[in-house]
């Protein structure tokens, strides 16, 4: 019985001639294969202190400089990075107090705007960079802004992401801030510890994203652990109050933008509570050429909109910077 049931099956199969069941291919198809970029993390020691920063690209290309925000650190370009560095030359610091490098007693460190603004500018002397294209996010536009003041001509351009340089951009958030920098008191000093807990870390990676999907738990859990460590609550607390060291400078920064008018890229997420949209119009005042692209998202545009902003970013420095 098996036998005959085995015959049965085997009639029913047909064979193709070999020459039928593999086919010459009749197309070449071209395969290109993109090879990964490297990233390397470095360290060099400006005033005493490590000083990390990312850095990938081809050492002959333009210079791109990546200034962070905060509470976060270079980390959160880890994803644009990679689709810059096949052509730009792209530098990343972490400031002191933030991400990986050195966080040293705040009674011991200037944990200043300008002081910070000194050391990128170091680092960029040491790595050679003349000129380069700075993105500023956050505490990054002033501390980029301080170093367009300083050079001026090294400037070839500008991508501004959630960054101030109006007083229009300081509304109802920074009001306890603003408190501080009138007194100075321990009282409203203390007042503003509440921006550095959990809660609040949170909030500025989820308020005003529309879809928390795309947004990975890892941002607050790496940032709220750096801001933990002992003695960085007081790192935080001296920067909040130097912040207003950079309010007299916005004319200056202004006068930097009609004077040197620099190309310059506007990508700010339009949600966002601490550096609201109302911040980002007045730059066409002082820049009437600048390209303005106003993201559906918050505070950390590049989380949950890389795919929006990187062919924005790419195309842009491509036009603009690239030669």
């Amino acid at each position: 019985m098996n036998r005959l049931i085995l015959s049965l099956m085997l009639a029913t199969v047909s064979f193709a001639p070999l020459s039928q069941a593999v086919a010459a291919p009749t197309k070449q198809v071209a395969i290109t294969q993109r090879v990964p970029v490297t990233v390397h993390y470095r360290s060099v020691k400006i005033d005493g202190v490590d000083m990390f920063y990312r850095e990938a690209g081809p050492a002959d290309g333009p210079v791109v400089l990546l200034l962070h925000g905060s509470p976060t650190s270079s980390h959160m370009f880890r994803n644009l990075i990679p689709l810059l560095a096949d052509r730009y030359h792209v530098i990343a610091p972490d400031y002191p107090g933030f991400g990986q490098s050195d966080a040293p007693d705040h009674t011991k460190f200037a944990y200043t705007f300008g002081h910070y603004a000194d050391m990128v500018d170091t680092l960029m002397t040491e790595l050679g960079a003349e000129t380069y294209a700075m993105y500023v996010m956050d505490y990054g536009a002033p501390v980029g802004y301080r170093l367009a003041l300083k050079h001026p001509e090294r400037v070839s351009g500008l991508i501004v992401q959630n960054g101030n340089a109006y007083e229009e951009g300081l509304r109802e958030f920074w009001d306890p801030i603003k408190a501080s920098w009138a007194d100075g008191s321990a009282e409203k000093r203390e007042a503003l510890s509440n921006l550095v807990v959990l809660e609040t870390t949170k909030f500025q990676y989820t308020d005003g994203v529309k879809d928390l999907t795309r947004i990975s738990p890892d941002n607050w859990v790496h940032d709220q652990a750096l801001l933990d460590r002992p003695g960085n609550k007081d790192i935080q607390l001296d920067l909040f109050h130097d912040y207003g060291t950079n309010v007299p400078l916005y004319p200056q920064f202004q006068a930097f933008f009609r004077e040197r008018k620099p190309p310059t890229l506007i990508v700010w997420g339009k949600n966002d509570k601490i550096f609201p949209e109302v911040g980002a119009h007045p730059y066409l005042r002082d820049l009437p050429d600048a390209e303005m692209h106003l993201l559906d998202t918050g505070h950390f545009a590049l989380e949950d909109k890389l795919d929006e902003m990187a062919p924005l970013i790419r195309d842009f420095l491509d036009r603009k910077i690239a030669k």
